[in-house]
């Protein structure tokens, strides 16, 4: 039984990131930018809206692999020999897994709508609020592992939730 527990700790280290906070902040600024109802039209679809984030996350994740591999190739290690490409690539997929993990949470909701559990509106807010949720309990985990009291953590984790919150407020705004 231990091996789900380890499964959900890995989940829970790459998504506490700032790859982690950062994909949960695009994939809420994508939601309400593409959820927002068009002239005349009822707003993007959840599948649609899925499809984006998972285009736009990928290329978002493939920059920041590309852009460490690059920033780091040829630079030296503990030892002063270079590193090697491989191990290059290897750290850039490794740190970068986080904003790829953010989109899951977000994307099960999302998938609600596809599958017609919910309405797409729903379900695209169901998301953006799924984020802010996210970005909440990492905003107290961090934290909570820095070992300040209570009021700091939930500080935290209203500051973090904070860069979701202003995304649903501009949408209501924009929208209304």
């Amino acid at each position: 039984m231990a091996a789900p527990q380890n499964g959900t700790m890995e989940f829970a280290r790459h998504i506490a990131t700032e790859q982690g906070v950062y994909g949960l902040i695009l994939v809420s600024g994508l939601i309400a930018t593409a959820s927002n109802p068009g002239a005349g039209s009822a707003g993007t679809n959840s599948l649609r809206l899925f499809v984006l984030i998972v285009v736009t996350v990928s290329v978002f994740w493939l920059a920041h692999v590309y852009s460490n591999i690059v920033a780091g190739h040829g630079r030296a290690d503990e030892a002063g020999d270079p590193r090697p490409l491989r191990h290059m690539i290897r750290h850039a997929v490794r740190e970068a897994r986080g904003m790829v993990v953010a989109t899951v949470f977000p994307s099960a909701a999302l998938l609600l709508g596809v599958f017609g559990v919910l309405p797409d509106r729903a379900a695209n807010w169901l998301a953006m609020w799924v984020c802010v949720g996210a970005l909440a309990c990492l905003g107290y985990l961090a934290y909570q592992r820095l070992g300040v009291r209570l009021i700091a953590r939930i500080g935290g984790a209203l500051a973090t939730a904070s860069f979701g919150l202003i995304i649903i407020i501009a949408k209501a705004i924009v929208t209304h």
